[in-house]
Protein backbone atom coordinates (compact mmCIF):
# COMPACT_ATOMS: atom_id res chain seq x y z
CA UNK A 1 0.00 0.00 0.00
CA UNK A 2 1.22 3.10 -0.90
CA UNK A 3 0.65 6.03 1.43
CA UNK A 4 -0.58 9.28 0.31
CA UNK A 5 -0.20 10.69 3.51
CA UNK A 6 -0.16 9.22 7.11
CA UNK A 7 -3.94 9.15 6.98
CA UNK A 8 -4.60 7.87 3.43
CA UNK A 9 -3.20 4.49 1.71
CA UNK A 10 -3.48 3.66 -2.08
CA UNK A 11 -3.54 -0.01 -3.24
CA UNK A 12 -4.06 0.24 -7.58
CA UNK A 13 -4.49 -2.99 -9.62
CA UNK A 14 -3.64 -2.82 -13.64
CA UNK A 15 -7.27 -2.46 -14.53
CA UNK A 16 -7.33 1.29 -12.75
CA UNK A 17 -9.19 0.13 -9.84
CA UNK A 18 -7.74 1.99 -6.99
CA UNK A 19 -8.80 1.15 -3.37
CA UNK A 20 -8.00 4.38 -0.86
CA UNK A 21 -7.89 3.35 2.83
CA UNK A 22 -8.46 5.48 5.54
CA UNK A 23 -5.64 4.82 8.18
CA UNK A 24 -4.42 5.51 10.84
CA UNK A 25 -7.91 6.75 12.61
CA UNK A 26 -8.43 3.97 15.60
CA UNK A 27 -10.50 0.50 15.61
CA UNK A 28 -13.78 2.33 14.54
CA UNK A 29 -11.77 4.52 11.73
CA UNK A 30 -12.95 7.91 13.40
CA UNK A 31 -13.03 11.17 11.66
CA UNK A 32 -10.87 13.83 13.37
CA UNK A 33 -9.73 16.92 11.74
CA UNK A 34 -6.32 15.53 10.49
CA UNK A 35 -7.90 12.20 9.27
CA UNK A 36 -10.79 14.39 7.36
CA UNK A 37 -7.84 16.67 6.03
CA UNK A 38 -5.79 13.64 5.18
CA UNK A 39 -8.26 11.63 3.07
CA UNK A 40 -9.38 14.91 1.43
CA UNK A 41 -6.26 15.43 0.20
CA UNK A 42 -5.84 12.01 -0.85
CA UNK A 43 -8.78 11.91 -2.90
CA UNK A 44 -7.92 15.52 -4.60
CA UNK A 45 -4.87 14.09 -5.66
CA UNK A 46 -5.91 11.21 -7.09
CA UNK A 47 -9.18 12.87 -9.00
CA UNK A 48 -6.38 14.39 -11.52
CA UNK A 49 -5.50 10.53 -12.63
CA UNK A 50 -7.32 9.78 -15.80
CA UNK A 51 -7.05 6.41 -15.74
CA UNK A 52 -8.86 5.49 -12.21
CA UNK A 53 -12.08 3.86 -13.60
CA UNK A 54 -13.54 2.71 -9.58
CA UNK A 55 -12.57 4.06 -6.11
CA UNK A 56 -13.10 2.00 -3.56
CA UNK A 57 -13.36 3.62 -0.17
CA UNK A 58 -12.51 1.33 2.76
CA UNK A 59 -11.61 1.59 6.39
CA UNK A 60 -8.34 0.30 7.52
CA UNK A 61 -10.10 -1.62 10.25
CA UNK A 62 -12.67 -4.69 9.24
CA UNK A 63 -14.86 -3.32 12.40
CA UNK A 64 -15.84 -0.04 10.70
CA UNK A 65 -15.98 1.92 6.99
CA UNK A 66 -16.51 5.09 9.15
CA UNK A 67 -17.48 5.15 12.79
CA UNK A 68 -18.78 8.50 12.58
CA UNK A 69 -16.86 11.94 13.63
CA UNK A 70 -14.22 12.06 16.42
CA UNK A 71 -16.88 13.44 19.55
CA UNK A 72 -14.31 14.06 21.99
CA UNK A 73 -12.64 16.34 19.80
CA UNK A 74 -15.69 18.01 18.77
CA UNK A 75 -16.49 18.48 22.44
CA UNK A 76 -13.38 20.59 23.15
CA UNK A 77 -14.12 22.61 19.90
CA UNK A 78 -15.82 26.85 20.34
CA UNK A 79 -17.90 28.60 17.32
CA UNK A 80 -14.67 28.98 15.54
CA UNK A 81 -13.42 25.56 15.49
CA UNK A 82 -16.46 23.81 15.52
CA UNK A 83 -17.24 25.40 11.86
CA UNK A 84 -13.92 25.17 10.87
CA UNK A 85 -14.27 21.13 11.54
CA UNK A 86 -17.81 21.30 9.82
CA UNK A 87 -16.57 23.13 6.87
CA UNK A 88 -13.43 20.34 7.02
CA UNK A 89 -16.40 17.17 6.77
CA UNK A 90 -18.25 18.75 4.26
CA UNK A 91 -15.66 19.48 1.96
CA UNK A 92 -14.21 15.66 2.45
CA UNK A 93 -18.12 14.65 1.45
CA UNK A 94 -17.94 17.35 -1.20
CA UNK A 95 -14.56 15.52 -2.87
CA UNK A 96 -16.26 12.10 -2.96
CA UNK A 97 -18.79 13.47 -4.25
CA UNK A 98 -17.16 15.21 -6.88
CA UNK A 99 -14.29 12.41 -7.62
CA UNK A 100 -14.74 12.04 -11.27
CA UNK A 101 -14.87 8.27 -11.61
CA UNK A 102 -17.05 6.10 -9.52
CA UNK A 103 -16.67 5.85 -6.06
CA UNK A 104 -17.47 2.37 -3.86
CA UNK A 105 -18.09 2.79 -0.15
CA UNK A 106 -16.69 -0.75 0.98
CA UNK A 107 -18.99 -0.78 4.07
CA UNK A 108 -18.42 -3.42 7.40
CA UNK A 109 -19.58 -3.02 10.90
CA UNK A 110 -20.60 0.51 11.81
CA UNK A 111 -21.51 3.32 9.37
CA UNK A 112 -22.61 6.29 11.89
CA UNK A 113 -22.89 9.99 11.86
CA UNK A 114 -20.44 11.60 9.73
CA UNK A 115 -18.86 8.16 8.38
CA UNK A 116 -22.56 7.59 7.12
CA UNK A 117 -22.77 11.21 5.79
CA UNK A 118 -19.42 10.55 3.62
CA UNK A 119 -20.57 6.93 2.49
CA UNK A 120 -23.99 9.03 1.38
CA UNK A 121 -21.75 10.86 -1.21
CA UNK A 122 -20.24 7.56 -2.45
CA UNK A 123 -22.11 6.36 -6.07
CA UNK A 124 -22.76 2.78 -4.39
CA UNK A 125 -22.85 1.39 -1.44
CA UNK A 126 -22.01 -2.30 -0.63
CA UNK A 127 -22.31 -3.43 3.24
CA UNK A 128 -21.32 -6.86 4.77
CA UNK A 129 -24.17 -8.73 6.38
CA UNK A 130 -23.55 -7.76 9.65
CA UNK A 131 -23.26 -4.12 9.41
CA UNK A 132 -25.08 -1.38 11.02
CA UNK A 133 -25.97 2.24 10.34
CA UNK A 134 -27.37 5.47 12.18
CA UNK A 135 -26.83 9.02 12.97
CA UNK A 136 -26.26 9.78 16.32
CA UNK A 137 -25.84 13.25 16.85
CA UNK A 138 -29.11 14.26 18.55
CA UNK A 139 -28.09 12.05 21.04
CA UNK A 140 -24.58 13.92 22.18
CA UNK A 141 -26.28 17.31 21.56
CA UNK A 142 -25.70 18.52 18.02
CA UNK A 143 -27.67 18.41 15.22
CA UNK A 144 -26.63 16.21 11.48
CA UNK A 145 -25.77 19.40 9.49
CA UNK A 146 -23.72 18.09 6.96
CA UNK A 147 -23.85 15.94 4.19
CA UNK A 148 -27.55 14.31 5.73
CA UNK A 149 -29.53 16.19 2.69
CA UNK A 150 -28.45 13.83 0.92
CA UNK A 151 -30.04 10.70 2.87
CA UNK A 152 -33.87 12.03 1.44
CA UNK A 153 -32.70 11.45 -1.80
CA UNK A 154 -31.49 7.69 -1.05
CA UNK A 155 -34.10 6.45 1.70
CA UNK A 156 -37.10 9.78 1.89
CA UNK A 157 -37.96 11.87 3.84
CA UNK A 158 -39.96 9.19 6.35
CA UNK A 159 -37.02 7.08 7.13
CA UNK A 160 -34.44 10.03 6.65
CA UNK A 161 -36.51 12.17 9.63
CA UNK A 162 -36.42 8.53 11.66
CA UNK A 163 -32.96 8.23 11.52
CA UNK A 164 -32.07 12.07 11.82
CA UNK A 165 -34.21 12.60 14.64
CA UNK A 166 -34.74 8.99 16.82
CA UNK A 167 -30.95 8.41 16.58
CA UNK A 168 -32.02 4.36 16.25
CA UNK A 169 -29.38 2.56 13.86
CA UNK A 170 -30.90 -0.05 11.63
CA UNK A 171 -29.40 -3.24 10.02
CA UNK A 172 -28.36 -3.84 6.96
CA UNK A 173 -31.52 -6.14 5.77
CA UNK A 174 -33.53 -3.13 6.83
CA UNK A 175 -30.63 -0.43 5.03
CA UNK A 176 -31.31 -2.80 1.90
CA UNK A 177 -35.15 -2.40 1.96
CA UNK A 178 -34.67 1.38 2.63
CA UNK A 179 -32.23 1.79 -0.23
CA UNK A 180 -29.95 2.92 1.77
CA UNK A 181 -27.14 0.27 0.50
CA UNK A 182 -27.05 -1.39 -3.00
CA UNK A 183 -26.02 -4.57 -2.14
CA UNK A 184 -25.71 -6.79 1.72
CA UNK A 185 -22.95 -9.33 0.99
CA UNK A 186 -23.45 -12.85 2.30
CA UNK A 187 -21.11 -13.40 5.49
CA UNK A 188 -17.50 -13.54 4.64
CA UNK A 189 -18.51 -12.14 1.28
CA UNK A 190 -17.83 -8.58 1.06
CA UNK A 191 -14.75 -8.06 -1.43
CA UNK A 192 -16.36 -10.33 -3.40
CA UNK A 193 -19.55 -8.60 -3.57
CA UNK A 194 -17.42 -5.36 -3.76
CA UNK A 195 -15.54 -6.81 -6.97
CA UNK A 196 -18.74 -7.97 -8.95
CA UNK A 197 -19.94 -4.19 -8.88
CA UNK A 198 -16.25 -3.08 -9.90
CA UNK A 199 -16.32 -5.68 -12.47
CA UNK A 200 -19.72 -4.20 -13.84
CA UNK A 201 -17.91 -0.83 -14.23
CA UNK A 202 -14.94 -2.08 -15.76
CA UNK A 203 -17.21 -3.51 -18.40
CA UNK A 204 -18.55 0.41 -19.32
CA UNK A 205 -16.70 2.98 -21.42
CA UNK A 206 -14.53 5.12 -18.98
CA UNK A 207 -14.94 8.13 -20.48
CA UNK A 208 -19.25 7.28 -20.86
CA UNK A 209 -19.29 5.99 -17.38
CA UNK A 210 -17.43 9.62 -15.77
CA UNK A 211 -19.91 11.45 -18.77
CA UNK A 212 -22.73 9.76 -16.90
CA UNK A 213 -21.14 10.52 -13.50
CA UNK A 214 -21.63 14.24 -14.20
CA UNK A 215 -24.69 14.40 -15.71
CA UNK A 216 -26.26 12.56 -12.78
CA UNK A 217 -24.89 15.18 -10.71
CA UNK A 218 -26.48 17.50 -12.66
CA UNK A 219 -30.05 16.07 -12.53
CA UNK A 220 -29.81 15.47 -8.84
CA UNK A 221 -28.95 19.46 -8.45
CA UNK A 222 -32.11 20.57 -10.75
CA UNK A 223 -35.29 22.01 -8.88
Amino acid sequence: MQMLNPFCGVDRDPRGVVRLTICNAGSLNILGSAVINGVREGLEALATERHIRALVLAGESEKSMIGGADIKEMARLDQASAETFITGLRDLCEAVRGFPGPVIARMPGWCLGGGLEVAAACDFRIAAHDAKFGMPEVKVGIPSVIHAALLPRLIGWGRARWLLMTAENIDAPTALAWGLVDVVAPQGGLDAAVEKTVSALLECAPEALRTQKALIKQWKNCR
